[in-house]
């Protein structure tokens, strides 16, 4: 395949929930884009898994030639984003690192997220503190994540700024079990449409990756309370309908590289 348009020169690149599913694959898949005077954060909860992709993602493609190690800057900030200490942690490793003025260009991509108990019904859901707890995972950190990131790095003159939401169908169709989930990525759709509106020079991309073979779906097939929801994912899963992380990441590389979507844009998958 064509190499697209080149490496990205001094990319300050930022992918949350990047230790598994779709945050690692996309991660895999930036990495050889990012030129010489890049940094990629990796984000997520587990500082193991953490360790073990920046590990091999400084090691470079394994190609058998003498790539060797890229010299690519890998920084890991294991914190949890559903708690306010894990999210100062990660507010003030942005900071710290988008205050280098010698980035020519910033990636964000808000793809941590969570399905909630999706064993419970809308009037299964009362308890107060389970539903913030969701929100504030959901809705509020990616909301306060990106707006730390763009005041940190300013509106450079001719530098590129792209924040990316990995959203859902969600966002669009309600699903029977599914009311935080669906009332979360509707409500981040929502935030980044706003920035995108106040914000004409930032780019802004709500990508939905469709359904995806990874371990969120697994939960999906069995733990859904809605039986004809269990049902469908089955299905789609013995039909072989899921998506490997890796194609729909790929998927978005390719959006973010040909960069002619309209700010603040939902774009799915399957529009591709």
């Amino acid at each position: 395949p064509g190499s697209g348009p080149g490496r990205w020169a001094a990319t300050a690149c930022v992918v949350t929930g990047a230790s598994r599913g779709f945050g690692r694959s996309l991660a895999r898949l930036l990495a050889p884009q990012l030129g010489p005077g890049s940094v990629l954060l990796l984000l997520a909860r587990s500082a193991e898994a953490l360790a073990e992709l920046a590990a091999e993602l400084r090691a470079g493609p394994a190609t058998g030639s003498d790539s060797g190690s890229t010299g690519l800057r890998v920084q890991c900030v294991a914190a949890d984003l559903g708690c306010e200490e894990g999210l100062r942690r990660a507010g003030a490793a942005l900071r710290e690192l988008l205050q280098d003025a010698s980035f020519g260009r910033l990636l964000l991509v808000n793809n941590a997220g969570s399905l909630g108990d999706i064993s419970k019904s809308f009037l299964d859901l009362t308890d107060l503190e389970e539903i913030n707890t969701y929100f504030s995972f959901n809705i509020s950190s990616a909301l306060s994540l990106t707006s730390t990131a763009l005041r940190a790095f300013g509106a450079r003159p001719g530098c590129s700024r792209t924040v990316v939401n990995i959203s859902s169908l969600c966002a669009l169709e309600p699903f029977r079990s599914w009311a935080l989930y669906c009332a979360g990525k509707a409500a981040r759709d929502m935030l980044f449409r706003v920035l995108a509106l106040e914000e004409p020079g930032v780019r802004v991309l709500n990508y939905a990756p469709g359904p995806l073979d990874t371990d969120m779906q697994l939960l999906a097939r069995t733990k859904t309370g809605d039986p004809g929801m269990r049902q469908h994912f089955q299905r789609m899963q013995e039909k072989g309908q899921l998506i490997k992380s890796s194609v729909s990441a790929q998927k978005l590389l390719q959006l973010l590289q040909e960069d002619s979507f309209p700010s603040g844009a939902h774009v799915d998958f399957h529009d591709i």
